[in-house]
């Protein structure tokens, strides 16, 4: 039987979600929370790897166990005995042949930029640029990214075989932070961080947005500038 977990998780405190040997994961606490349980070797697939310091207001992942569980007492469970960073919302029966990754129809990211005062407390959710960024710029660089493109120049996911996404982005500001909101049925290893590196780096001079053209066309990682830091970059909705 097939068993679907929807959570949340302050990515600060882990090294990304993809379970590693010698470092502290979301997926690896997930699954020694899950197999201490169940008295199970159990193994979790996730709808996105996230990296590290990457949050998620809502990841999901699925298991496979052969015995009939009350859902609402193990999500209670695992809330007890978990990372207090990590917090199980819900988890619902599928059918066996749902895939947590594979199913996915589309996702959407936010990522925060302060553009106000420094703020210690929130170093670690917000990035702490603190600049203002020209409406007219957000709203031009929006206009070009979005749209369907190749962006083999914003990922350094060489395994993959295709790097056309078809990506809608729109933002808002409130109190001095910039939310930007990246919508699209799959995103390539580190894009979302390098888009928003280049609307710094054009904002602090070292691009333009007529180089935005060239950078698409060059198909090439060292056309596109910065990566900016995991800390503002949220998984916030996944659609099946």
């Amino acid at each position: 039987m097939r068993y679907l977990i929807n959570m949340s998780y302050d990515g600060s405190k882990f090294y990304g979600y993809q379970i590693q040997k010698n470092n502290k994961t979301v997926e690896g606490e997930l699954e020694r929370v899950l197999s201490k349980i169940l008295n199970a070797n159990i193994n979790t697939l996730g709808a996105s790897r996230t990296d590290k310091g990457v949050h998620a207001n809502n990841q999901y992942c699925h298991f496979d166990y052969d015995k009939n569980i009350n859902v609402k007492k193990l999500a209670h469970s695992i809330n007890s005995l978990i990372d207090e960073s990590i917090y199980i919302k819900k988890i619902k029966k599928v059918n066996d042949d749902f895939h947590a990754r594979f199913n996915v129809l589309n996702k959407e990211y936010i990522y925060k930029i302060n553009m106000g005062e420094y703020n210690p407390i929130e170093k670690d959710y917000t990035l702490q640029y603190n600049k203002s960024i020209d409406k007219k710029l957000i709203d031009d660089f929006v206009k070009l990214m979005s749209g369907k493109h190749n962006f083999k120049s914003f990922t350094s996911d060489k395994e993959s075989n295709e790097y056309e996404r078809d990506l809608t982005i729109d933002y808002k500001i409130s109190n001095k932070v910039l939310y930007l909101r990246f919508y699209s049925s799959g995103f390539l290893r580190y894009m979302i961080r390098n888009i928003v590196g280049l609307l710094l780096d054009i904002n602090d001079g070292k691009k333009s947005l007529s180089d935005i053209e060239f950078i698409f066309n060059s198909k090439s990682r060292c056309s596109a500038g910065s990566c900016a830091s995991g800390c503002g970059l949220y998984l916030n909705k996944v659609e099946y």
